[in-house]
């Protein structure tokens, strides 16, 4: 199988699972017990996050250890929300943010409280004028994604910082897709608060992390003495040990992404050369070295979905909580794309056990069997 779905889920790397399985027979102590057992889960508890902080460049008490970055996203939004002043009851999101994290934007208006939407470009970025102009003086936090999880486009994160500093407001960033792919320190990032998933780069699913700068006025959402009263209940510590390790895995990043962003540039260029039909979203701006938003003339993304499946090629029409659907992308909707080419969006997305073989056996595969299809297309169209 070619695997080209990573932004949706990424393999648990072997060193991970080695990490994980001692701490599943042995360490599988409450860490809060005071006896001999919960202290020896408690110091590896402590080890893992010192482990997280030091390759995200954050402090240890800045780490809040998740279900994932969902969880992470609902905590910030509500939390910071709730611990600002009384005159700031305003929420900023973009119009792109995850699909999940729109649906928190629709409650969070639904009980009342004020939400805008910073809309974006044509070409898949943020409008920061138009972000300017919504970020004022009643806003208490905006929130916003680091990388948008379908057509890989980098958002403004420092200007974005920079407009919220300047109204006094708090800047949540969701980082899922980012972390791992991209450098990445919390400490100059201009974030308050940054959530991550373990499951995007090569670690355990249900598990992930709310960076939290300190001093940062926060309510918690789920109360119990755990994680400094910030998050109760019982730590994953399996899963914890298994983030910890897939992130010390990562190393240079900026190595491997320029190996990716090569890989999916002879890609793009091999679609481009055999199937001239092919169009490729926000290829012109910056965007995560791995993914590739693109859809071939206008078949539909069911037949090429299907064809790729014959060849033993996973891939998505966009994000995995939402593939399959018969509505349009509300990422490329948002961009002004028309629903008969939003209809026919395919992401491949590359990742660490993507190999220059894979994609040359996909461009030597695939334009064979959807050339056909496109001339038969070509015939048909009014």
């Amino acid at each position: 199988m070619i695997y080209l779905d990573h932004n949706a889920t990424t393999p648990p790397a072997p060193a991970v699972v080695a990490a994980m399985l001692p701490v599943l027979s042995s360490l599988w102590a409450n860490s809060s017990s005071q006896h001999g057992p919960g202290q020896e889960a408690r110091r590896a508890l402590g080890a893992a996050r010192s482990a997280v902080a030091r390759v995200l460049g954050c402090k240890p008490v800045e780490v809040v250890f998740t279900s994932g970055a969902t969880e992470a996203n609902h905590m910030a939004v509500r939390g910071l929300l709730a611990a600002a002043a009384p005159e700031r009851r305003r929420v900023v999101f973009s119009r792109i943010e995850h699909a999940g994290h729109l649906r928190l934007a629709r409650a969070l208006a639904e009980s009342g409280v004020q939400v805008d939407f910073i809309p974006v470009l044509a070409d898949g970025t943020l409008d920061l004028p138009a972000a300017a102009a919504l970020i004022g003086p009643d806003v208490a936090l905006v929130s916003l994604m680091a990388a948008n999880n379908e057509t890989g486009a980098l958002m403004p994160v420092a200007e974005a910082a920079a407009l919220a500093q300047a109204a006094g407001a708090r800047l949540h960033v969701d980082a899922t897709q980012f972390i791992g792919k991209q450098p990445f320190v919390f400490s100059t990032c201009g974030a308050d608060a940054v959530s991550l998933s373990a499951h995007k780069f090569n670690g355990p699913k249900g598990v992930g992390a709310l960076l939290l700068r300190q001093g940062t006025p926060f309510t918690a959402q789920t109360l119990g003495s755990q994680e400094r009263g910030r998050r109760g209940g019982t730590e994953n510590l399996a899963g914890i040990v298994g983030l910890a390790a897939a992130l010390e895995l990562l190393g240079d990043v900026s190595v491997e992404a320029a190996r990716l962003a090569a890989l999916r540039d002879a890609l793009e260029n091999g679609l481009i050369h055999a199937l001239p039909a092919t169009h490729i979203w926000c290829r012109s701006v910056p965007r995560l070295p791995g993914t590739s938003y693109l859809r071939f003339g206008q078949l539909s993304v069911d037949v090429v979905l299907q064809r790729l499946e014959r060849l033993g090629v996973a891939a998505s029409s966009g994000a995995a909580c939402s593939s399959g659907g018969s509505e349009p992308s509300h990422v490329l909707t948002a961009m002004g794309v028309p629903a008969d080419e939003a209809l026919a969006a395919v992401r491949l997305s590359l990742g660490r056990t993507t190999t220059a073989e894979d994609v040359a056996s996909l461009l030597a595969l695939l334009p064979p069997l959807l050339e056909p299809l496109l001339q038969e297309e070509m015939l048909i169209a009014p």
